[in-house]
Protein backbone atom coordinates (compact mmCIF):
# COMPACT_ATOMS: atom_id res chain seq x y z
CA UNK A 1 0.00 0.00 0.00
CA UNK A 2 2.78 2.45 0.90
CA UNK A 3 4.54 1.55 -2.34
CA UNK A 4 1.45 2.50 -4.39
CA UNK A 5 1.22 5.85 -2.58
CA UNK A 6 4.90 6.51 -3.28
CA UNK A 7 4.43 5.73 -6.98
CA UNK A 8 1.36 7.94 -7.17
CA UNK A 9 3.19 10.77 -5.42
CA UNK A 10 6.17 10.39 -7.78
CA UNK A 11 3.89 10.45 -10.83
CA UNK A 12 2.07 13.57 -9.65
CA UNK A 13 5.34 15.31 -8.79
CA UNK A 14 6.73 14.48 -12.25
CA UNK A 15 3.60 15.86 -13.89
CA UNK A 16 3.96 19.07 -11.90
CA UNK A 17 7.57 19.48 -13.03
CA UNK A 18 6.70 18.89 -16.70
CA UNK A 19 3.80 21.37 -16.49
CA UNK A 20 6.07 24.05 -15.05
CA UNK A 21 8.57 23.61 -17.89
CA UNK A 22 5.82 23.85 -20.50
CA UNK A 23 4.56 27.11 -18.99
CA UNK A 24 8.02 28.66 -18.79
CA UNK A 25 9.04 27.60 -22.29
CA UNK A 26 6.06 29.46 -23.71
CA UNK A 27 7.38 32.76 -22.45
CA UNK A 28 10.91 31.89 -23.60
CA UNK A 29 9.68 31.65 -27.18
CA UNK A 30 8.25 35.18 -27.12
CA UNK A 31 9.88 38.23 -28.57
CA UNK A 32 10.63 40.66 -25.80
CA UNK A 33 12.31 43.32 -27.96
CA UNK A 34 12.98 44.13 -31.61
CA UNK A 35 16.12 43.96 -33.71
CA UNK A 36 17.72 47.27 -34.59
CA UNK A 37 19.17 45.87 -37.84
CA UNK A 38 17.21 45.76 -41.07
CA UNK A 39 17.25 42.28 -42.60
CA UNK A 40 17.58 41.62 -46.32
CA UNK A 41 14.81 39.48 -47.75
CA UNK A 42 17.25 36.96 -49.22
CA UNK A 43 18.35 35.70 -45.76
CA UNK A 44 14.80 35.23 -44.46
CA UNK A 45 13.43 31.69 -44.86
CA UNK A 46 9.97 32.44 -43.43
CA UNK A 47 8.18 34.23 -40.62
CA UNK A 48 5.51 33.92 -37.97
CA UNK A 49 3.34 36.57 -36.40
CA UNK A 50 3.32 37.07 -32.64
CA UNK A 51 0.35 38.78 -31.04
CA UNK A 52 0.21 40.19 -27.55
CA UNK A 53 -1.03 37.58 -25.08
CA UNK A 54 -0.54 36.71 -21.43
CA UNK A 55 3.09 35.67 -21.90
CA UNK A 56 4.13 37.87 -24.85
CA UNK A 57 4.18 41.61 -24.20
CA UNK A 58 4.61 42.88 -27.78
CA UNK A 59 3.28 42.31 -31.28
CA UNK A 60 6.13 41.14 -33.51
CA UNK A 61 7.09 39.52 -36.77
CA UNK A 62 9.44 36.63 -36.03
CA UNK A 63 11.71 36.16 -39.03
CA UNK A 64 13.12 32.66 -39.50
CA UNK A 65 16.75 32.72 -40.56
CA UNK A 66 19.13 29.81 -40.92
CA UNK A 67 19.65 28.55 -37.37
CA UNK A 68 17.99 31.44 -35.53
CA UNK A 69 15.00 33.72 -35.17
CA UNK A 70 14.91 37.51 -35.25
CA UNK A 71 12.11 39.66 -33.86
CA UNK A 72 11.04 42.75 -35.81
CA UNK A 73 8.61 45.59 -35.21
CA UNK A 74 5.54 45.11 -37.45
CA UNK A 75 4.97 48.88 -37.56
CA UNK A 76 8.28 49.48 -39.37
CA UNK A 77 8.09 49.80 -43.17
CA UNK A 78 11.19 47.63 -43.73
CA UNK A 79 9.58 44.80 -41.75
CA UNK A 80 6.50 44.78 -43.94
CA UNK A 81 8.65 44.98 -47.10
CA UNK A 82 10.44 41.79 -46.00
CA UNK A 83 7.12 40.10 -45.14
CA UNK A 84 5.77 40.97 -48.61
CA UNK A 85 8.99 39.77 -50.24
CA UNK A 86 8.81 36.42 -48.42
CA UNK A 87 5.11 36.08 -49.30
CA UNK A 88 5.87 36.75 -52.98
CA UNK A 89 8.69 34.19 -52.96
CA UNK A 90 6.34 31.59 -51.40
CA UNK A 91 3.65 32.30 -54.01
CA UNK A 92 6.18 31.58 -56.78
CA UNK A 93 6.99 28.16 -55.27
CA UNK A 94 3.33 27.14 -54.80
Amino acid sequence: MANRKACLFAALYSLLIVASFIGSSESASCCMNYTKKKLPCKVVKGYTIQHINRSCDIDAIIFHLRGRFVCADPSKPWTMRVVNCVDERMRKFN
